[in-house]
């Protein structure tokens, strides 16, 4: 087992369940990191290669995403070992499993994370009576169909983009990870005058320097390809994508995709984390020092837990988009202001404004994060 606790400190984690039921085939781990702030929302991540850790730093990623935002919820969050490519009957079998093993983990809502989306999230539903990023059908916002991550990442980038004096009109695009977050991040910058010259999946790269078509890359990963199948432009590996000299480079699939290693091949004047700890903080620190500003992931790409958000209270599309635009507009501000104010880092600055709603929230508890 791993020893996650080395990460322990005052906000948590409050609890790291193992589940293990090989029957179903199920091994997987929930990390409820904190809940002064209410009960813990985030996603339920599927892959072969994921972790406790990966499960606890996500987790804490959630809480200051939640906190920062000023929701009502702490942070959580789930990984399932498997494939996600599964046949669906066999993925509906153990995404059942896993609910039924965290019915009594009512502190936690699951959501859709990679390799999971709105159908996964019915299922949940249906088992346990609690789950967010439902399908429109069940009375959810189907919150990756609508791009509320990608919409709240525009919003960020609009606001820091005006700081450095970087026009979008023309501005120069690379998406590591043309998914759920990516796809919707590259058509709403495109529609508003930026071009995206390269962009990755998990089986490779596609680069053109005179700009992809968006809308075509988005049908055929719909229809099952990958963006190596375009007719158009350069076929890379994956990893080259780091590579493609841009405005705005937005990584929006795994973890510590940029660390000490590679950062130095990055050529952007600025950094849009779409998905959570895409960076070290070896890498943030070096791009500071090259005058790259790296928007943090959890004040960035906080879209789809204000639309979740939004659905557990019972509010609308309309609703949810408008919370996304003002919350994360506001917070970017914030921050802006806090970097130009103090000069530190920008995760500094975005760790400090969560920090203080925690810590605020705990007050209000007899336990800081004591379950209820």
């Amino acid at each position: 087992m791993e020893d996650i606790f080395r990460f322990a400190d005052e906000w948590g984690p409050l609890k790291i369940v193992h589940i293990h039921r090989p029957a179903a085939g199920l091994k997987a781990v929930v990390a409820i990191d904190n809940i002064a702030c209410g009960p813990a929302v985030g996603g339920v991540r599927m892959a072969p290669d994921v972790s406790a850790e990966e499960a606890f730093r996500l987790a804490r990623a959630m809480s200051l995403k939640n906190a920062a935002a000023g929701l009502p919820h702490g942070g959580g969050k789930a990984v399932i070992y498997g494939d996600p490519k599964m046949p669906l009957g066999n993925k509906e079998r153990l995404v059942r499993a896993f609910a039924s093993a965290i019915a009594d983990l009512r502190d936690y809502v699951p959501g859709p994370d990679m390799g999971t989306d709105e159908l996964a999230m019915g299922w949940i539903k249906d088992e346990i009576g609690r789950a967010v990023g439902l399908p429109r059908e069940v009375g959810g916002i189907p919150l990756d169909e609508i791009g509320a991550t990608g919409f709240g990442l525009v919003a960020a980038i609009d606001v820091a983009r005006d700081r450095i004096g970087l026009e979008l009109r023309g501005a120069r695009v690379v998406v590591q990870g043309f998914g759920s977050v990516g796809k919707h991040a590259a058509r709403l910058l495109t529609e508003r005058g930026a071009v995206l010259v390269a962009a990755s999946d998990s089986q490779g790269a596609l680069v053109d320097q005179d700009g992809l078509d968006v809308a075509a890359l988005i049908e055929l990963k719909a229809a099952g390809g990958s963006l190596r199948d375009h007719p158009r432009g350069r076929k890379l590996e994956r990893e080259a994508v780091i590579d493609v000299p841009c405005d705005i480079w937005i990584p929006a699939a795994r973890p510590d995709v940029i660390d000490a290693a590679n950062v130095d091949r990055l050529r952007a004047r600025l950094v849009a984390q779409g998905a959570n700890i895409p960076c070290t903080a070896e890498a943030e620190r070096a791009l500071a020092a090259a005058g790259v500003l790296a928007i943090p992931d959890f004040i960035g790409n906080a879209g789809g837990v204000i639309c979740a958000a939004t659905e557990y209270q019972g509010g609308t599309q309309a609703l949810a988009f408008a919370a996304i635009d003002e919350k994360i507009r506001a917070n970017m501000r914030l921050v802006m202001d806090e970097i130009e104010r103090s000069k530190v880092l920008p995760r500094a600055a975005a760790v400090a404004l969560a920090e203080r709603r925690i810590r605020a929230a705990m007050r209000t508890r007899r336990w800081g994060t004591k379950e209820r």
